[in-house]
């Protein structure tokens, strides 16, 4: 399997400039060496703008003429519809029945087409639609054009912060970490990058241990209140990780909630459960990790209004 390449994260920059923001790297004073890179303030709220654009841009004028399909839980079908709209072609997500309210509705205002089915047939709908109308399939991580446009969260990252020493990034499917682990393991090999996913969607943890994928079930990785990242990673992905990742961390899920909060009283940043991911590696799990400066990413800050008020109403 070809792997993505600097050269390839490097030509993803210049395709998304002016779609996706670069967003800053901030400080945190109230936790000593911590960085954030808050992914959640790009148009659609959260990383996947970027791949998504890469990945629309990348297609020929037949290709994107017949419109774009894909399966997500919300940021990625956001990313997808923005990204088909700044191309001017249509755009339909199939989306698991169970997706938060606040991303279905975010879905539908950008224009896009949803099919709301079983998460167990998320795949099936999808490869269905490819087939029933020839549509270009733009797949939320299985992809290279999408490792790579995630990948240039990682040039920004070393770019903005030469001391950083630990990147931290959740991990789903795979895509943003294997992009990630590309692009800051070319420019600095001395830089450890370290996944992290929840204790109840682990796949990840386990497929890196055992040397091969090793699925979770929907109904083991529904559990997590993290549902961007409630999805096993495939071999495209295990193939990047395996290579660049340096390791990875599990975050239980009053650990995630209590970063989600935390984020929103100190960094005064709205992250969703997933985007809590990274943060909350280093605030929870500070001892796993190498000395030194590290950029966590806020992958995304799509979260259920309700959730967050509960979060932060709880004393």
């Amino acid at each position: 399997m070809e792997l993505v390449t600097i050269d390839d994260v490097r030509a993803a920059a210049k395709r998304i400039e002016g779609v996706a923001v670069r967003t800053p790297v901030v400080p945190c004073r109230w936790a000593e060496g911590l960085w954030l890179k808050p992914e959640n303030l790009q148009p659609i709220g959260a990383f996947k703008v970027r791949g998504a654009t890469n990945a629309v841009g990348a297609l020929s004028d037949e290709q994107a003429a017949k419109g774009v399909v894909t399966h997500s839980s919300g940021n990625h079908g956001q990313a997808l519809a923005y990204a088909a709209n700044t191309r001017g072609i249509p755009a339909t997500i199939v989306v698991p029945d169970v997706a938060p309210r606040v991303k279905i509705d975010a879905m539908r205002a950008l224009g896009a087409e949803l099919i709301l089915v079983p998460p167990a047939q998320r795949l099936t709908a999808t490869d269905e639609l490819v087939a029933e109308r020839g549509m270009a399939l733009v797949p939320p991580y299985d992809h290279n054009d999408i490792i790579a446009g995630q990948g240039t969260i990682g040039v920004e990252m070393v770019a903005d912060l030469p001391s950083v020493r630990s990147v931290l990034v959740p991990v789903g499917g795979g895509g943003l970490a294997s992009g990630v682990a590309v692009a800051v393991k070319a420019l600095r090999p001395d830089v450890r990058v370290i996944g992290v996913e929840p204790a109840l969607a682990a796949d990840a943890a386990d497929s890196l241990a055992a040397g091969h994928i090793v699925q979770w079930t929907d109904e083991q990785r529904y559990r997590t209140s993290a549902d961007g990242v409630r999805t096993n990673i495939v071999e495209r992905t295990f193939a990047h990780l395996s290579r660049y990742l340096d390791g990875i961390v599990r975050i239980s899920e009053d650990e995630i909630m209590s970063t989600v909060r935390r984020l929103a009283l100190e960094a005064h940043l709205v992250a969703e459960p997933s985007g809590a991911l990274a943060p909350a590696a280093f605030l929870h799990h500070r001892s796993e990790l190498p000395d030194g400066p590290a950029v966590a990413i806020v992958s995304g800050g799509n979260i259920e209004p309700a959730m967050l008020r509960a979060i932060l109403s709880d004393d």
